[in-house]
């Protein structure tokens, strides 16, 4: 694989939280705490990368994803994941964030896109491959240009427990046109950043590499009947968390890959 060319900075593209989108509550005397949140009226667009610690090119899409999407800790205006794929662990490192999961998810993708292969690093933007993500300015005006969007579908999204221990995870999701709940699903993923590893084989071997949104566990899809649909997940923390872990629930045509809004939660504090 070619190496990436160096990345210009464009200006950035996550700020705060909007209070009047994202409605975040912890309730006090419990023991476990719960905190909810609603998607508002706007998208709420979907960045997904899919990359590999075997991938040679992939260090740079890294760096990249951060430096674009800074972790803050709370929702901003972009929902943010890192797909890690398993088919560079031929290479001699096993990449221990990747799944044959996300492999598969990243297959849909090309599908759904009309593609014929899959790749790494590769950026969607709604569920659709934007190639030119390496030149920094297109992916900003694909985002902008969705965050303009009337929203699709409705979500909600419920936690109780802490980070650190055991999360009780609810999601809702309703799509009000008939037309495109035929194909919604709904899916809820939790994702976390911090996290660094020292390769000793592969491509990247002797490169200590840095991993932000990682996709640490996805759940679903679960079909948007009329009327909505509620799933309900148990999540364990992972063996090794990394920092500011998230919950996030989307909505996506499974036909077209198109996402119809995403909501994203800061695990309670």
């Amino acid at each position: 694989m070619d190496a990436l060319a160096a990345f210009s900075r464009p200006r950035a593209l996550v700020s705060a939280a909007i209070a009047s989108i994202f409605m975040v509550a912890a309730i006090p005397g419990q023991t476990a705490t719960t905190c909810a949140a609603t998607s508002g009226a706007q998208t709420v667009p979907l960045v997904e990368l899919f990359t590999s610690e075997g991938c040679d090119s992939c260090p740079p899409a890294d760096r990249w994803l951060t430096s674009q999407f800074p972790v803050t800790g709370t929702a901003g205006p972009v929902t943010v994941l890192a797909f890690h794929v398993d088919y560079w662990d031929r290479l001699g490192w096993k990449d221990r964030f990747a799944t044959a999961e996300y492999t598969q998810r990243q297959y849909d993708a090309m599908r759904a896109n009309g593609a014929t292969f899959v790749y790494t690093p590769q950026v969607l933007v709604q569920g659709h491959d934007v190639p030119s993500w390496r030149s920094g300015g297109k992916v900003g005006d694909v985002l902008a240009a969705a965050r303009k969007r009337p929203a699709r579908a409705d979500v909600t999204l419920g936690i109780d427990g802490d980070p650190g221990a055991n999360l009780s995870v609810r999601a809702r999701a309703t799509v009000a046109d008939q037309a495109l709940r035929k194909n919604a699903i709904l899916w809820i993923a939790y994702a976390d950043s911090g996290l660094v590893s020292d390769v000793k084989a592969g491509e990247n071997r002797g490169v200590q590499l840095h991993h932000d949104h990682v996709v640490r566990s996805l759940h679903g899809p679960y079909a948007v009947e009329v009327g909505g649909t509620t799933a309900t997940i148990s999540l364990a923390p992972p063996r090794e968390p990394g920092q500011a872990p998230t919950l996030v629930a989307f909505v996506q045509d499974r036909k077209s890959g198109e996402v119809l809004q995403t909501l994203a939660l800061p695990a309670c504090r």
